[in-house]
């Protein structure tokens, strides 16, 4: 710097030129203070264990229920076709209504067969006429032949006379019972208690009579209760049943009406109780199976021939099993798994074989113990060799002793 008479002078600056030890030494400090402000104090707590519901398995006896899809038949099913032939006067019947055995379907014009049977008549009586003419000849004949004013000869042609009045005197008594039958076959009647299709023919038509089939088809009339159920079982299936029959563990269904029990469609539990009443007596070889049929209670007539329906067949002798929820069974590619907790809460996937479903629990056949704790909720967020932190969980929904597994009673 210059000063007023030119010569240079210099400034002292303490802070930049001459900085002292103190100074230097709260810098430092300050400058490490500023370096850890951005890094943590100390390690971040671990989470705790996630938390999980567990329960042990039910213990109790069932029996296992295959399953098949059956169809439905009548067990009664009726073509209605007339046995005389002429007009249809009237329809006696409301479409698709319930008609029971003896009620009128239809009358067909029954005047041509009156005529008829009151030509029968006619005929009756006068074959009953000479019946008694010939049995006045014959008396006057026997009187005569004492007194020889008759022959034997005589008495014989009598004899022989009274036989033929009583022949055409029978002759026109069949007669007469064809007519009046005739003229009720033009009233035709339900043979069955059922549900009766749509009328086939409308009155003013003529309509084709006959015993051999070939009359006109009215209508027709399925029975509804009880019904049939068809289905198929397969050769396997076949032999463990014959297999259990032999040990003495289950019954045959050829003499002993096993039950089964029906869902329907759009239904999650049978509403329908049966029981099996015909195995058929081969196998079909195209498709190795055994045609059975059970016959099924269907007192609210809900089932109609031709629907499809879900068949339960009692298919074991009754077992002690465990049962868990069947949410608690999960699928690991083709196995199925259920996780377990151990006693020192680390998680552990057991592999199982499942059984038959029983009201939301699931029969394991193979891979628990009564004292395991299976994981029933929060699978999601259990992690195989991880802790959790379980907690018991309540009894579960259907767990009922001594049910059987699918049975609703």
């Amino acid at each position: 710097m210059t000063g007023p008479d030119g010569s240079e002078q210099f400034v002292k600056t303490h802070d930049f030129v001459q900085p002292r030890p103190y100074a230097i030494a709260g810098l430092l400090a300050a400058a490490f203070a500023l370096t850890g402000c951005g890094q943590p104090a100390s390690q971040a707590a671990a989470p705790p264990p996630p938390p999980v519901t567990v329960a042990q398995p039910v213990k109790r006896t069932v029996t296992d229920w295959d399953e098949y899809t059956g169809r439905f038949e009548a067990v009664e099913e009726v073509q209605v076709r007339p046995r005389v032939g002429g007009f249809v006067n009237s329809v006696e019947f409301q479409d698709g209504a319930i008609v029971h055995a003896g009620d009128l379907l239809y009358v067909i014009d029954p005047r041509p067969f009156e005529a008829v049977a009151e030509q029968a008549d006619g005929q009756l009586s006068d074959a009953r006429a000479k019946v008694e003419l010939a049995k006045r000849e014959l008396d006057r004949g026997l009187n005569l032949v004492q007194t020889s004013a008759v022959s034997e000869q005589v008495v014989d042609q009598r004899r022989q006379a009274l036989q033929a009045a009583h022949a055409a005197e029978t002759q026109a008594e069949g007669a007469l019972k064809a007519a009046r039958l005739n003229i009720e076959f033009t009233h035709v009647t339900a043979p069955l208690t059922g549900r009766v299709s749509r009328h086939l023919v409308s009155p003013g038509n003529l309509v084709q009579g006959s015993d051999t089939g070939t009359s006109t088809l009215l209508t027709s009339i399925v029975a509804l209760d009880p019904i049939y159920v068809y289905f198929d079982m397969d050769e396997t299936t076949f032999i463990k049943y014959s297999k259990l029959w032999f040990e003495g563990k289950r019954p045959s269904s050829r003499d002993t009406a096993n039950p089964v029990q029906v869902t329907l469609a759009g239904e999650t539990k049978p509403s329908h109780d049966g029981a099996i009443n015909f195995l058929d007596n081969r196998l079909d070889v195209s498709t190795g199976t055994l045609r059975s049929r059970a016959v099924v209670k269907n007192t609210d007539l809900s089932i109609l021939p031709g629907q499809f329906g879900r068949v339960r067949l009692i298919g074991s002798a009754p077992y002690e099993a465990l049962l868990v929820p069947d949410v608690a069974v999960a699928t690991d590619q083709s196995r199925k798994i259920v996780f377990v907790v151990k006693p020192d809460d680390t998680v552990e996937a057991r592999p199982v074989v499942p059984g038959p479903l029983d009201d939301g629990l699931r029969v394991i056949r193979e891979g628990l113990t009564a004292e395991d704790r299976v994981i029933v909720n929060g699978i999601q967020r259990a992690r195989v060799g991880a802790k959790v932190a379980p907690s018991p969980a309540q009894a579960p929904a259907g767990a009922k002793a001594g049910t059987k597994a699918g049975d609703k009673s």
